[in-house]
């Protein structure tokens, strides 16, 4: 009897409160109610009047409602703020209740976006309180706008900071230095333990304040926190600084900057620990007898750029000093406002667009460009000063200080990029900042050769996953991200997308293998795509198994061949020895292959040597493939037929497979392959009568394929009965997946297919895909086609416009 007397307490303190609130809410509302000239509206319920009193009490009556019974508590969940409702969670659960629904409500009347159709939420509370926490880091949202969202108990940033699995810092750094400030350090410490992938989006060029911000926050995320995948996203013009510093404290690597605090969490002892001896050896590759040509330049790029900081700083405080004492006594002797904020110190780092004395060197950072070929021809310039400023920045200056007087900061920065981009252009003025290093590291001089900026610094953790896509990759920054990998054991997983790579892709291939023989190397997943490439794509890929021969996955794509980025011309990088060879590829570990190829037909040998060297193929993926001959095709089957037993998917994307039917037939009566997928492959463009027979046949007396996808092969309803007949009585084919999108299917042909699959007495299958078919042309015969089918299966099809493929219909007739 227990259990009951609890319930009728909570029942009565619940109406007890009902009561005061309705007398409460009854003065409150008479004196509108009769002014109204329409009419006074419906009064609101007793029990919403009395969920609206407990929700704005929740700070006093908390413990009473988490008590309260299931059905009570289940009305008063949508009335809570977004606090109470997050705290409440795990008692609603024990009472079994959802709330789900409320966080998808939320999301879509006040984040008012609709999530991605590819992705699949799991948790609509933790989304909301990710998006939420973002929103209000960056100011892009008021929480005192809605009562839902603003309660003075409740700090926004720090109650939703633990459900923040993915941060995305966009811009100038915003939200970099809030972060990092002394209020929100809890925020950092959450953030430490919750954060898991962070995200950098259309970065632009950012101070020195932020940068120092940025490298305390970096510090703590990922050296003393959890983060392990970095990502960095659309960013046609990197500024070299700043690049270099998200990359090295990415590997794991902490200095503090100039003039900043020292980090509290490493602790007394190791603030001035030097590397330990073999921190030191993995770093600087003293365990080799000879550094290549990217470790040095990238060693003596880091060591000029951290001896012109420290110069730089030591002239900063006199200046600083001078240049506030000429404006405070400029503005006594004007009789301007002394309230008026004083100019600006001059730094060692300047925003672009900064007026300059024309005596001081200019250090504008400069644009670089997305392919290789300008980049070598250019030395990349960073926010921090060169030893040698370029004759080219000073010019831009000097033109600009004559001509910049009384114009706003737009039209300063436009000035000041245009007469770069024109300096540019003009060759044999500067030697390449590559050049430089080199020549420099091949004197005797040992401090250039010790790395003096990473020898300095301490190891801590790294992330384990990178991630660069459409960032244009300078010389100075292709050598950093080299030599970083050379020893980067933790990495599992790079990613480099349309980077202009070009000739630095040798570079790339050094530290590659200089990785994969460090003991404890982790890295098995290697994206690589780009619009051009020095070598033939399945050059290439020889290069990249042999450098790698743990690599469980590997993706490769290259839009265009590039004759530009020619090894034997003088300044590019000339391929290794090993590169380019006719020796056999050792056995790999490979599980995963995509490639996607640039026009023009490819040797098959060469991608037949490497699927015989990788024996544990599981997965092949070739897009837009093209070879001289049905026979050089048929050579690659008959190669995975004999060397890769353990090949299970086998996908064919947008490659001209008319006259390769025969090779087709002999794909489909293997009896390894459970997925085989030919995606815009143009199978049935000839003899469709005489093959259709034919690949029904096959797939019939093949038991283990399980998965076929046809999309945009112009199957139409003739094909589409065709392939009915695999699901007939004396068929032994387990098809459980079939997709069938974008090929000329009609509501008919499609209700003449279901009607087939209930005569055989089918039971379900699996999946059926219907996307972008012609099923707009009759509805009603549509609809009835799709609920026959979803008697047998699971159909996925969407509402498309057939008028769309009018040509493809003409075609087809």
């Amino acid at each position: 009897m227990a259990a009951p007397e609890a319930w009728r307490a909570r029942s009565c303190w619940f109406c007890e409160v009902a009561a005061a609130t309705t007398m409460e809410a009854t003065s409150r509302e008479a004196a509108p109610a009769k002014s109204s000239a329409s009419g006074p509206s419906a009064p609101p319920a007793l029990f919403e009047l009395c969920g609206r009193a407990v929700s704005a009490h929740m700070g006093v009556l908390e413990s009473g409602v988490w008590a309260l019974p299931g059905p009570i508590l289940q009305s008063i969940l949508p009335l809570l703020n977004i606090y109470y409702l997050e705290r409440i969670e795990e008692t609603a659960l024990k009472k079994g209740l959802s709330t789900q629904a409320i966080w998808r409500r939320l999301w879509d009347e006040l984040m008012k976006t609709r999530p991605s159709s590819l992705e699949s939420v799991t948790c609509w509370r933790a989304k909301f309180m990710e998006a939420f926490f973002s929103h209000v880091l960056r100011g892009t949202i008021d929480v005192s706008s809605d009562r839902r969202l603003c309660d003075q108990r409740f700090s926004p940033l720090l109650h939703s900071s633990r459900h923040v699995r993915q941060l995305t810092i966009c811009n100038m750094l915003q939200g970099a230095t809030e972060l990092v400030a002394e209020p929100n350090r809890r925020v950092l410490e959450t953030l430490a333990s919750s954060l898991h992938t962070l995200k950098f989006r259309h970065l632009l060029f950012s101070d020195v304040a932020a940068q120092q911000s940025l490298r305390q926050l970096l510090h703590q995320l990922i050296h003393h926190g959890a983060v392990s995948q970095v990502s960095l996203y659309s960013w046609p013009v990197p500024e070299s600084a700043l690049f270099i510093l998200i990359l090295t404290m990415s590997a794991g690597f902490w200095q503090p900057g100039p003039g900043g605090p020292p980090c509290r969490l490493c602790g007394e002892a190791s603030r001035g620990r030097a590397p330990s001896r073999d921190e030191g050896s993995l770093l600087l590759g003293s365990r080799r007898p000879r550094r290549d040509a990217a470790e040095r330049c990238a060693a003596a790029l880091m060591a000029s750029r951290r001896k012109s900081e420290a110069k730089q700083t030591a002239r900063a405080a006199p200046a600083t000093r001078v240049t506030r004492r000429s404006t405070q006594e400029s503005l006594t002797a004007g009789g301007t406002d002394s309230k008026r904020e004083p100019l600006p110190p001059a730094t060692s780092h300047e925003a672009p667009g900064t007026k300059r004395p024309p005596s001081a060197p200019a250090t504008t950072s400069s644009a670089s460009a997305s392919s290789s070929t300008s980049s070598s021809k250019r030395a990349p310039a960073s926010s921090a000063p060169q030893p040698k400023p370029l004759k080219r920045f000073k010019r831009a200056a000097g033109k600009g200080a004559r001509t910049r007087q009384g114009c706003g900061a737009e039209s300063e920065d436009l000035y000041d990029f245009v007469f770069i981009v024109a300096g540019e252009k003009e060759d044999g003025e500067e030697m390449e900042i590559g050049e430089v290093a080199c020549g420099a590291l091949d004197g005797s001089d040992p401090s250039c050769l010790g790395l003096p900026a990473l020898e300095a610094s301490q190891r801590f953790r790294s992330i384990s996953t990178l991630e660069l896509f459409t960032v244009p990759l300078s010389t100075e920054a292709a050598l950093t991200l080299c030599h970083l990998l050379s020893s980067w054991v933790s990495l599992e997983s790079l990613t480099l997308s349309y980077n202009g790579l070009g000739s630095n892709i040798f570079r790339l291939l050094d530290s590659l293998r200089a990785l994969s023989v460090q003991a404890g190397c982790r890295l098995r997943a290697l994206h690589l795509s780009d619009l051009f490439s020095p070598l033939p794509i399945l050059e290439l890929t020889r290069a990249i198994v042999r450098a790698l021969p743990l690599l469980r996955v590997l993706s490769i794509r290259v839009d265009h061949p590039s004759q530009r980025d020619n090894p034997a011309v003088p300044g590019n990088a000339g391929p290794p020895s090993n590169v380019i060879g006719d020796e056999e590829i050792p056995e790999n570990c490979l599980e995963q292959l995509e490639m996607g190829f640039p026009r023009g037909a490819q040797p098959a040998p060469l991608l037949c040597s490497v699927l015989k060297a990788s024996g544990s193929l599981q997965q092949l993926s070739l897009d837009s493939a093209t070879f001289a001959s049905p026979q050089d095709f048929g050579l690659v089957l008959q190669t995975l037929k004999e060397y890769n037993l353990t090949l299970k998917r086998l996908s064919f994307h947008d490659m001209n497979l008319a006259d390769c039917q025969s090779e087709v037939l002999f794909l489909l009566q293997n009896l390894t392959l459970q997925e085989i997928t030919f995606s815009f492959c143009r199978l049935f463009e000839k003899r469709p009568a005489q093959f259709l027979p034919e690949m029904v046949a096959a797939m019939k007396g093949n038991s283990t394929l399980k998965g076929l996808r046809l999309p945009g092969n112009r199957l139409g309803n003739a094909g589409l009965l065709a392939l009915a007949d695999v699901f007939s009585e004396d068929s032994s084919s387990s098809l459980c997946q079939l997709d069938i999108s974008s090929n000329c299917i009609k509501p008919d042909g499609l209700l003449e297919f279901a009607k087939r699959l209930e005569r055989w007495g089918r039971g379900a299958f699996g999946h059926l895909r219907l996307f972008q078919n012609w099923l707009d042309q009759d509805a009603v015969t549509a609809r009835e086609a799709i609920r026959r089918l979803r008697a047998t299966c699971h159909v996925v099809s969407d509402s498309w416009d057939s008028s769309q493929a009018f040509a493809d219909y003409v075609s087809t007739m």
